[in-house]
Formats: C-alpha cells, structure tokens, sequence
C-alpha cells in the first residue's frame, strides 16, 4: 500500500535513505541506552534506521491512521510502542513516565514553532533533540544575537539548550517536495537550572520586544506597561544599574543576548 501526502498534516515523505540515516546517528548518547521519541513515524524512512540503533529505546507517535496502517504492515517491528495520537496534544509522561527521553523527527512545517514550545514546557525531561525543519526557521533557531533571523524562539530556547545546526537538505530528497529547503538541527540540555527571574515575566519581554522588533526596547515594551523613565525602587541608588538599564532602553531586540534579557527582566 501507499500513504498519500496530506497537505493539512504537512506530510512530505523522506525518500534519502543516507540523509534519514544521518539524521538518526545525529542523536548523541553518552553511554547507556538513550529513550527516544520519534514526532511524525510517517512511512518509517527515519525509524528504521532509529530502530537499528541498539543504544536507543525507540518509541513512535503517529496521528495520520494511513501512515499507522502502512507502519502496521511495513515495519511491525515500532507497533509495540507506536502512539496513535497528536504530540500537541499528548501528555508525554505517559510515553515515558519516569526519566529523560530525546525527541527526533522530519517536523511538520505547519506546527514545527508549536513543536518546540512543548519541548520547552518537557525541559527537565528532554536533554536532546534532533528535527528536520524548514530552513528558514532551523536558521532562526540556531542564530544568535545581531542576526536578522535571530527572534522570540531563538532567545526563549537558547535559555535552556545549545543549538546547532548540522546539514541542509534540498527539496527533491522528499516525496512531495516542498518549495523550500529543509535543515537538520540539534539541541542539546545547557547546564542552567533556572532563570533567575520570573520566568512568565521573561517570556512577556521577550514577546513584547520582538514582536516591534524595528523598534527600541523603551518604544516596544511599552506595550506590556514598561516605563523605563520611571525606575524600580531601588535603582535610583544603584549608578550601575541604572546605567545598564538605560542601555537598554535604547537597544533593539535583535542587539540583546539570552543573558541580557534575563538581566532585564530582573531589573523589571
């Protein structure tokens, strides 16, 4: 049988067995076996080679019902442990219900951003992630600071992971291909354990400021009721604060690091 690509699930099969290959050894496992989590099984061109891996612990999850017929038939082998269900909307401890596991996968390009905002709620749980993107966005994840790719999800999972980005994939190694290129990218846990500051209060900044990211931080936070003439308490005696945060203030998001919005929002 064949699976028919369906636009509304962003379907575009990988048909480059060495590409899908790369893609799995692109998980690092640091001893052990590493559990792992495939977004998107589709015809099973990537977990096959996942299964071949003996230091992994493979686990599927798969919501289009032709793709779980055509796995059922071809690759019985992830049945066992193949999850018919939608990664948005499931809640992943119940897939692994004690310890870490990493998440690998040729992502969506329809709900890819939505991907990895639940990776960032699982955090504790994820120290690894390996996905093929659209080009586009794997760039804007991976870039830093000065970069006009660089924006609100770059800052929010730099934070918590080391990117890199690792291949370009053309179009025609998919089946439809797409009109654009894709690129693989790996994640891996950084060693912070926490902010140091509101966290809600730190995904608002980052939020107000990129999204009027031609303007500075004193004109684009306004927005969430920032006023940078009027100092918090305590700042008024504090030269170099004082001074940072009027820096600040005259910056456009793209100028700041990770580490200087942390900073900001535990001046705010």
């Amino acid at each position: 049988m064949k699976v028919k690509p369906k636009k509304s699930l962003g379907q575009h099969f990988l048909h480059n067995e060495a590409i899908a290959q790369r893609i799995a050894e692109a998980l690092v496992v640091d001893g052990g076996v590493l559990n792992t989590l495939e977004v998107g099984c589709g015809t099973g061109a990537l977990t096959r080679h996942l299964l071949e891996r003996k230091d992994l612990c493979v686990k599927g999850i798969e919501i289009d019902e032709e793709s779980i017929a055509y796995l059922r038939l071809n690759l019985p082998a992830i049945m066992p442990n193949l999850y018919a269900a939608d990664f948005l909307k499931i809640d992943l401890r119940k897939i692994f219900p004690e310890g870490e596991f990493a998440v690998i996968g040729n992502f969506p390009y329809n709900i890819s951003s939505q991907i990895f905002f639940k990776i960032l709620d699982y955090r504790e749980s994820v120290p690894q992630v390996v996905g093929m993107l659209q080009k586009e966005v794997a760039e804007r994840l991976a870039s830093g600071p000065g970069n006009k790719s660089y924006g609100i999800l770059s800052v929010l999972l730099q934070a918590w992971y080391d990117i890199e980005y690792l291949f370009t994939v053309g179009e025609n190694e998919f089946t439809p291909p797409p009109k654009v290129k894709s690129a693989v990218i790996r994640l891996r846990r950084n060693s912070r354990t926490e902010l140091g500051c509101d966290e809600a209060k730190f995904k608002q900044v980052v939020k107000a400021a990129f999204n009027q990211r031609r303007k500075t931080l004193r004109n684009s936070l306004r927005a969430i009721g920032v006023d940078f003439s009027t100092q918090p308490d305590g700042f008024g005696r504090n030269d170099t604060n004082a001074s940072l945060l009027e820096k600040y203030a005259t910056l456009r998001p793209e100028q700041m690091s990770v580490e200087d919005f942390i900073k900001l929002t535990q001046m705010l």
